[in-house]
């Protein structure tokens, strides 16, 4: 592939289909050196071998595994490594980029200026969305003012109800009670008033009967004109005295 037109155009690209297989293999041979000192601190931590005898063994015997390991797994890596350079990052014959546009068409294209449209469009609609969302929060603040100042007037209400209830409790209330007052000192004014006449009248009947100077024959008011009422209320004054 070095010299060739599939490296050319990569490189073009400032793709390098070179130092990206050998990143790959530097980083596989770092993952297997790792692992293989993983696999020495373990080992010899379980057979506990320290400076021994039985640690040197340990190392050549991990040191042959490696390497048959790795002699393997190189030869694949190469395979690989040839099969990417020759096909994965192989043009066909004859391919080549296409020449960049200038600003001025790339501008004028339709799809540019459908694309622009599009933009300005999708600009006005987030100013639109925009827009929405403060008139919503302004509304939804408006109708939380609403809220709250119709339930202080359901209060205030509430308040004037029970108010004017208990008025109107007490004013019956106190209704009732000068009625009965009322009607207390009507009976006493009554009855002092009947006293009254009584005594008045039993006093009239004793000074006319007591008077020595009345003419009870020759008077208006004699026995001679007097009704058949009068005489009898006479006879009973008569047996009361």
């Amino acid at each position: 592939m070095e010299g060739s037109e599939s490296e050319a155009v990569f490189e073009s690209l400032n793709l390098k289909p070179r130092v990206v297989v050998n990143e790959i293999l530097n980083t596989v041979e770092n993952l297997f050196d790792d692992a293989f000192d993983f696999y020495h601190q373990e080992a010899s931590t379980l057979l506990n071998a320290g400076d021994t005898d039985r640690s040197q063994h340990l190392s050549q015997g991990i040191d042959h595994i490696r390497n048959v390991i790795q002699s393997k797994v190189g030869r694949r890596l190469g395979m690989w490594q040839e099969y990417c350079l020759r096909h994965c990052f192989a043009l066909p014959q004859g391919f080549s980029l296409p020449k960049s546009e200038s600003l001025d068409e790339i501008m004028t294209c339709p799809d540019v200026l459908c694309d622009l449209d599009l933009d300005t469009q999708l600009d006005s609609l987030r100013d639109r969305l925009t827009s929405i969302v403060k008139e919503s929060s302004d509304m939804n603040r408006e109708i939380q003012a609403l809220e709250r100042q119709s339930a202080s007037n359901d209060s205030c209400a509430a308040l004037l109800n029970e108010a004017f209830q208990l008025y109107e409790q007490n004013s019956a209330h106190d209704m009732l009670e000068e009625m009965v007052r009322t009607a207390s000192e009507l009976r006493t004014k009554i009855e002092n008033l009947r006293t009254r006449r009584i005594e008045d009248a039993d006093h009239l009947r004793t000074k006319r009967f007591c008077d020595p100077n009345r003419d009870l024959l020759t008077s208006t008011h004699g026995l001679s004109s007097a009704k058949l009422e009068d005489l009898q209320e006479f006879l009973g004054d008569l047996k009361k005295i």
